[in-house]
């Protein structure tokens, strides 16, 4: 990437289903995806592959797709306190999910 390139990333299909009354189906996320990548979204954040059998499956089918442009991105937290990354379960299904990029980020609290 050079200093005068813009980078898309759209978090629709996570932070966009955190909407009172959105609750997107596995087509309706594949489709969601599909037409990101036709309009040129660089990085699609496909959403936390452990939240929900859902988004596990999403993770799946989505590398079914050929995608022309965008990178579907896997998103998650840190490790948890006092475990190990190869034990922590948020971390494993990251690794899992096999996207090419992860948005990890660190939660902070007293």
């Amino acid at each position: 990437m050079n200093k005068n390139e813009i980078v898309i990333y759209d978090t629709t299909l996570r932070d966009g289903m955190q909407g009172i009354g959105v609750n997107f189906s596995l087509e309706d996320k594949l489709q969601i995806t599909r037409q990101l990548d036709s309009i040129g979204v660089d990085y699609i954040e496909g959403g936390f592959p452990l939240s929900n059998e859902k988004e596990s499956l999403f993770f799946e089918s989505v590398k079914k797709e050929k995608l022309d442009h965008g990178k579907v991105v896997a998103f998650g937290s840190t490790r948890k306190p006092g475990k190990p990354a190869s034990k922590d379960n948020h971390l494993q299904a990251l690794l899992k999910a096999e996207t090419e990029t992860v948005t990890i980020v660190g939660k902070t609290w007293k």
